[in-house]
């Protein structure tokens, strides 16, 4: 006996095998133009990744949406009245189509993302249900980092038959159209409307159309018409990518995946037990003696920054892969220059004036070229970073310190520099800093900032008063102004922004995914090249260094 309701199975396993996959998805790791040097979740490269499923915006969404039509689907089969029923109405041809869409994306971005137009502003309605929904040309797939526009269209020859029978009994003639074209049209002018951020790049669109097929015609028309092909054809020639039928193969393959055994995917994905005896032999590699069985953080001895760093020149110092990186893109070091803002510069005199030893007050004043009144002794400015160091002389070209002229780039400023070629990514994080910046109370940061001269005497802090707290942003608490400014200065330059700040640079990031959708994000290596990846970075994050000379038992007081 024929299952009347053979279709309906073959989908419910389909979505079946969709929340499978979608429960393990993870979004391809985005190749940000940025070194990470912290030690802290990048890749053996130093090069950040985002890895976290949920970043990729209407995932969750799609997940939802997949279960609840599963859910539907399968109560309406496991019921025995079934089978005398109609076929249930499901959405399942499209959830498994925009899955399908999505595991074949390069470079995806985004899922279910309303772009808006002149025509069709950003507005929002309420539901029953309390909730918003919005306004505007919907897009299933946002892939090639925000390049190219996937929508999925399930739309059946019956029903488009439809629509041209209505059209054919209008007495007064029209111009030909449809609901498939005006998606087209509605898909392009957004297009247009939304260029890539910081760019004039408009995005190209796709439309899969799963089951639409032109090839079907009678001269009765009850299940073709030459119009549908003519239909496709304008979309072409309107500039879309049409992609008929569904892609094959995909839930096949998420089906021989979700089949393997439990044990099989804890043992692909737990960290090997080599991997766990050697993080046990780092540990104790930092006691005191090789004869204890006790670890650096039971000892009790050592302060925990120490801690921090002398783990981190265990493995490679600051300085020497400082030098490494730079040295494979600048073997003489002859054109590599350092440059800093006004207020970071006032900030690490105040701290160092306040906590730093002698010698690490002697190592800022030459770093800063200023003069800081301490009762050290005044040695050559030049050589007086190096002292007592265990690198040579110029190691890396750090003396001395530039600042920038102003605390934002602006034309004028800008004259005296020669900026590197723009990246998008740069581009995008310039305009984003800008955007930040542009809420201040430009009155109450000048007045902030104002600093008399160069000398660091001004802004010493005695041991009576405390370092003032940085401002903040209006735009996000969680952002310094002048660590936006920093920023700012090197996107707009084009040069790579040294900073220990990850937390800032995390919260940026979300900044420019709020402002863009996520597609100004991503970033090609150019053949791969480590050389290429590190003259090519917006910004390099290194470990935080603790002035902790104090708190060194070995340390003799001056």
């Amino acid at each position: 006996m024929t299952n009347p309701h053979e279709e309906l199975y073959e989908l419910c396993d389909c979505l079946r095998s969709v929340s499978v996959g979608l429960d393990s998805y993870e979004p391809e790791s985005q190749n940000l133009p940025i070194i990470d040097s912290s030690g802290e979740e990048s890749d053996e490269m130093g090069v950040v990744k985002t890895r976290n499923r949920e970043v990729l915006p209407g995932l969750r969404f799609l997940r939802e949406e997949v279960k609840r039509d599963l859910q539907v689907l399968q109560k309406f089969l496991d019921d025995p009245e079934s089978t005398s029923l109609p076929p249930l109405s499901t959405n399942a041809p499209y959830l498994v189509a925009v899955w399908q869409e999505l595991l074949q994306a390069r470079g995806a971005v985004a899922i279910y993302r309303s772009f808006h137009t002149a025509t069709r502003p950003q507005a929002s309605c309420k539901l029953k249900n309390g909730s918003a929904k919005e306004h505007g040309v919907k897009v299933d797939v946002v892939a090639d980092n925000g390049r190219c526009w996937i929508r999925v269209n399930t739309i059946k020859n019956s029903r488009i038959l439809m629509e041209f029978r209505e059209m054919d009994s209008n007495l007064i003639p029209q111009e030909f159209d449809n609901s498939v074209l005006r998606m087209g049209r509605e898909l392009l002018e957004a297009a247009r409307a939304n260029p890539l951020h910081g760019s004039n790049e408009i995005p190209s669109v796709t439309m899969r159309l799963t089951r639409l097929n032109p090839s079907l015609s009678d001269t009765n028309h009850e299940t073709g018409d030459p119009r549908i092909a003519y239909t496709i054809d304008c979309l072409r020639r309107m500039g879309i990518d049409v992609q008929l039928g569904e892609r094959h193969g995909i839930v096949k393959e998420m089906d021989d995946i979700s089949a393997q055994p439990i044990e099989d995917a804890n043992t692909r994905f737990i960290p090997p037990q080599r991997y766990v005896e050697w993080k046990k032999q780092r540990v104790r590699m930092l006691s005191d003696s090789p004869d204890t069985t006790s670890t650096w953080e039971d000892s009790g001895i050592h302060s925990k920054v120490l801690a921090d760093q002398a783990q981190q020149e265990m493995k490679k110092g600051l300085l020497q892969d400082t030098h490494d990186r730079l040295k494979s893109i600048s073997p003489t070091l002859q054109n590599i220059q350092f440059w800093t803002t006004q207020e970071a510069r006032q900030r690490c005199l105040q701290i160092v004036s306040k906590i730093a030893g002698t010698r690490e007050r002697q190592r800022a004043e030459a770093l800063l070229s200023c003069s800081i009144c301490s009762q050290t002794t005044t040695i050559p400015t030049h050589n007086q970073f190096w002292v007592h160091s265990r690198y040579p002389f110029n190691f890396i070209p750090l003396i001395p310190i530039r600042l920038y002229p102003s605390s934002e780039p602006d034309t004028t400023s800008l004259e005296s520099f020669q900026p590197n070629p723009s990246s998008p990514f740069m581009t995008s994080l310039a305009s984003t800093c800008r955007n930040i910046l542009s809420q201040e109370d430009i009155s109450r940061l000048r007045e902030s900032q104002s600093m008399p001269g160069h000398s660091a005497a001004p802004y010493l802090s005695n041991d009576e008063g405390d370092i003032p707290p940085a401002a903040v942003t209006l735009a996000n608490p969680k952002l310094t102004v002048h660590t936006v400014q920093s920023m700012l200065w090197g996107a707009a330059l084009g040069w790579t922004t040294l900073t220990t700040n990850r937390s800032s640079v995390k919260v940026l990031l979300k900044e420019m995914k709020r402002s863009t959708g996520g597609g100004a994000l991503a970033y090609e290596l150019p053949g791969g090249d480590e050389n290429a990846r590190a003259s090519k970075a917006a910004i390099w994050i290194v470990k935080p260094r603790s002035l902790a000379e104090g708190s060194r038992s070995d340390c003799c007081s001056e």
